[in-house]
């Protein structure tokens, strides 16, 4: 617990030294930014290291990351000026308020480390990736840091988040195995109060013209619960399973269920429960997976295809530190941004879209600071708040002036600013990355059914319905915006994605053509036969019209997801399009709107839809050529902004409704409630096992924050190895290959030198190709295979490597020829079966000729 202390204070402090940057920055927020001033002041000095690092300005050393906090100390000085006393005055007024946002990052900060202390271990899924990312770091002489992967290259992946946890690393003392643990409690803290200070800043803006109370405190709450507790009803259907709810069993005993295993279809949930029935959900094994995993595609050739589609509870017990998860606190710091412009119309006059203006003011840049961040954090979520921002600033220039066509532009315009600010501003990253995506593919056959949409969704939708009905009803107003509105996207969504998608079926005919006529366009149409071939097995159709006609009936015979998403724009909408006509109003205010939070809640609920609507039309084309990865980042951040929403709404739900509905509401949004919580109740402690089920005791002896204790434990010989390689010089290493999620790299990935090859599957996905990659596998097995020491010597230097590593697993992985490293090489450390050769100077000499 020291350690998770030390990091409160430590993360405190930079909050502390940012908040006066926050104040001057974000000052038509009510809590002025204090809720985000920890994820500000982490971003802040983080950016400034990577960014003088990379231009080998500050080394990449505790020095470094020091003066860049310094940095940031000077800026909040700037920013407060002579003010120091409006600053205390403000500071005593919102103490109570102030209270409460400390209390929310330290117990959910607290309470989130010590639940990772009874399930550190840094094994399985991507975790091995992610410490062998902030090792490197760590480790690496100069930025960008090396790949720990493949030795010569850069990391090529939006890896912000882990210089995050490096320099927190670096602060704290600690080694990267704690830092992980240690830094996901901090990320869960953080993401808690950034939902609640959004949720804050909502309600207060909602009740602007009344004073703060302990209730609309208390409010608050909802956010991060909705956003980080409420889960999808996995927990639900796991319970229903195991219960046989559904199933009936014949006279031979055999067990079908039409819901199970014709409706739902999601794997495991298809199978026969155990008998005798229970209340626990008793399957066995990674019982808590399977609600991340709530769809799956289905080929026209029936094959099925596994859809990632976590929820930010399900992320948080896994433990993964991925970049969507990185990113979550700045996210909200994003969407917080977004709703101080959203309010700045209250105060300021008419925004204008000339960038000779927004250049000049520092918020544009905090902004593109902020977005640019995103890009780096995990590169999906940049367009999603590009055009969030983009829509807050179109939503206002309405108001301020009026609707015309020329809105498009203010949106489209400031968007492009924006996110080239945010491009120009991290320009370093780009020059390195490489990504694997390769355009977007229309998405015929692939589509959600509405049951499983639901399952996904329901604890949040319940709530977002039962408000946008009251403030329908409340409004009472024409749907006609709505119903143009709504149908314009539902049905252009479905026209551009089955235009598209004819034209790809039908690329073989068409290059038939082209190649029957030879000439010049011979060589182009080879290439759509095979593009459109490609296509259609993608998509399991033998033929352009077996992929239009098939497709278009299974959608039609299962609009569950999209009448969801059809009703809810449609809501939203209309009372966007009532809330937006008041330019009159504004007009005589001399451009100043009434900035209630309503229009930016809409706003927020509008793009959840959106995300939620892009993936049955398209999809990103990547390496698994599906729609796993765009549901699976789509999907999150439509969690994200539908839980602010539910929050909010049912804030709105269980405050304002007056009527004998109020009961019917208060009960449906319970259930909802409830239903969403029964994963997190039933699947902790199959994930943590923090309790001994045979004492009912919480297991306190096992309790550390080490992630490497597993490792140490059961290869004592390679840890070792790893630490003495943690004070050598740095250098290649050569260490075995293998598949990806096993125990190969396990040197690179826990001492943070780069090897040779690591995971290849997973460089081929970093570099949308293997030409980076070459040879290097077979040319490790040539290495320890081969009882030619020349043979040996040319690929030691070839790869620039520094240490041999043999240890259990090369000796498994290869027929093993030892004696040409012993009779060439000298052994630099030796522990039990392991042993690591390091490369003699004279060669290490040849190596630099």
């Amino acid at each position: 617990m020291v350690t998770l202390l030390l990091w409160y204070l430590i993360i405190t402090i930079i909050g502390w030294l940012a908040f006066p940057l926050a104040y001057r920055l974000l000052p038509f927020l009510p809590d002025r930014g204090y809720s985000f001033s920890r994820a500000l002041g982490l971003l802040i000095p983080s950016y400034l290291f990577w960014l003088m690092a990379s231009l080998q300005v500050l080394p990449n050393t505790l020095g470094g990351i020091l003066l860049a906090v310094f940095f940031l100390a000077g800026l909040g000085a700037l920013a407060v000026g002579k003010g120091w006393n409006e600053l205390r005055e403000w500071l005593n007024a919102q103490r109570n308020t102030l209270l409460v946002i400390e209390g929310v990052f330290l117990l959910t900060f607290l309470a989130w480390g010590f639940v990772r202390g009874f399930d550190p271990a840094i094994e399985y899924t991507e975790k091995p990736m992610e410490l062998a990312f902030i090792n490197s770091i760590l480790r690496s002489p100069t930025f960008p840091p090396a790949d720990p992967w493949l030795s010569g290259y850069a990391i090529s992946y939006y890896y912000f988040g882990y210089v995050m946890l490096a320099f927190m690393a670096r602060l704290s003392g600690v080694g990267a195995n704690v830092a992980f643990n240690a830094g996901q409690a901090m990320w869960f803290g953080l993401t808690a109060l950034g939902a609640y200070g959004v949720m804050f800043n909502l309600l207060a803006g909602l009740h602007r013209d009344r004073k703060i109370t302990a209730g609309l405190r208390s409010l608050a709450l909802l956010a991060p619960m909705f956003i980080l507790v409420v889960s999808n009803l996995g927990g639900l259907m796991e319970v229903l399973h195991a219960r046989g709810v559904f199933w009936q069993t014949a006279a031979d005993g055999t067990q079908t269920s039409y819901f199970w295993q014709d409706v739902l279809k999601v794997e495991e949930w298809n199978q026969p429960p155990t008998q005798p029935y229970s209340w626990t959900p008793n399957r066995g094994g990674w019982v808590w997976w399977r609600s991340s995993r709530v769809l799956n595609d289905f080929k026209l050739s029936g094959e099925p295809i596994e859809i990632i589609d976590e929820f930010p509870f399900f992320s948080y017990l896994l433990g993964d530190m991925h970049p969507h998860v990185l990113a979550m606190p700045f996210v909200l710091l994003a969407i917080a941004l977004a709703l101080n412009l959203y309010y700045s119309s209250a105060q300021r006059k008419f925004l204008s879209i000339d960038p000779q203006e927004w250049i000049h003011r520092l918020d544009f840049w905090l902004a593109g600071l902020v977005l640019g961040g995103l890009a780096f954090l995990n590169t999906w979520d940049f367009p999603i708040y590009v055009v969030l921002f983009g829509l807050v600033y179109g939503l206002v220039r309405t108001r301020q002036k009026g609707w015309r066509w020329g809105r498009v532009w203010d949106f489209l315009g400031f968007s492009l600013l924006l996110g080239l600010a945010g491009v120009l501003l991290y320009l370093p990253f780009y020059f390195g990355f490489s990504s694997q995506a390769g355009g977007f593919l229309p998405s015929m056959a692939f589509f959600t059914p509405g049951v499983n949409f639901w399952v996904m969704f329901l604890p949040l939708l319940v709530p977002v319905f039962l408000w946008l009905i009251f403030e329908a009803l409340r409004e009472k107003g024409p749907w006609t915006a709505g119903l143009k509105f709504g149908g314009l996207v539902v049905g252009g969504g479905w026209l551009v994605s089955y235009l598209i998608g004819i034209l790809f079926a039908n690329a073989i005919r068409i290059g038939g053509k082209l190649a029957a006529a030879g000439g010049l366009g011979a060589q182009l149409g080879q290439k759509l036969i095979e593009y459109g071939n490609l296509f259609l097995t993608s998509q399991g159709a033998t033929s352009p019209g077996e992929l239009v006609l098939s497709s278009l009936v299974l959608r039609l015979q299962s609009p569950g997801c999209w009448l969801t998403l059809l009703i809810l724009v449609v809501l939203v909408w209309s009372l966007l399009a009532k809330s937006g006509v008041r330019n009159e109003e504004a007009v005589e205010n001399g451009g100043l709107t009434d900035a209630r939070p309503l229009g930016f809640v809409l706003l927020l609920t509008l793009m959840g839809a959106g995300l939620a609507l892009v993936p049955e039309f398209v999809f990103l084309r990547d390496t698994f050529g599906n729609r796993m990865n765009t549901i699976f980042k789509f999907y999150f951040q439509t969690w994200m902004l539908w839980g602010l929403a539910a929050a909010f709404g049912s804030a709105v739900i269980l405050t304002q409704i007056r009527s004998g509905w109020r009961w019917a509401a208060s009960a449906a949004w319970m259930v909802a409630v409830m239903a969403g919580l029964i994963y997190p109740v039933t699947m902790f402690q199959a994930k943590t096992g923090m309790i001994d089920t045979a004492t009912g005791q919480l297991r306190i002896a096992q309790w550390t924050l080490d992630g490497t204790q597993a490792f140490q434990n059961n290869s004592p010989d390679d840890y070792a190895a790893v630490q003495y390689l943690k004070q050598a010089p740095y250098g290649v290493v050569a260490e075995a290959v293998g598949g990806s999620y096993s125990a190969y790299a396990r040197i690179a990935t826990q001492s943070g030198l780069p090897n040779v090859l690591g995971w290849p599957f997973h460089e081929y996905q970093w570099r949308g190709g293997t030409q980076e990659i070459g040879t290097r596998e077979p040319d490790l097995s040539r290495l320890y295979t081969t009882t030619d020491w020349n043979e040996a010597r040319v690929i030691l230097t070839q790869y620039h490597v520094r240490y041999v590593v043999l240890g259990d697993l090369e000796r498994s992985a290869y027929r093993v020829n030892q004696a040409k490293f012993d009779n060439n090489l000298q052994v630099a450390f030796r522990s039990g079966n392991t042993v690591i050769y390091e490369v003699p100077l004279e060669l290490a000499a040849e190596q630099g000729q």
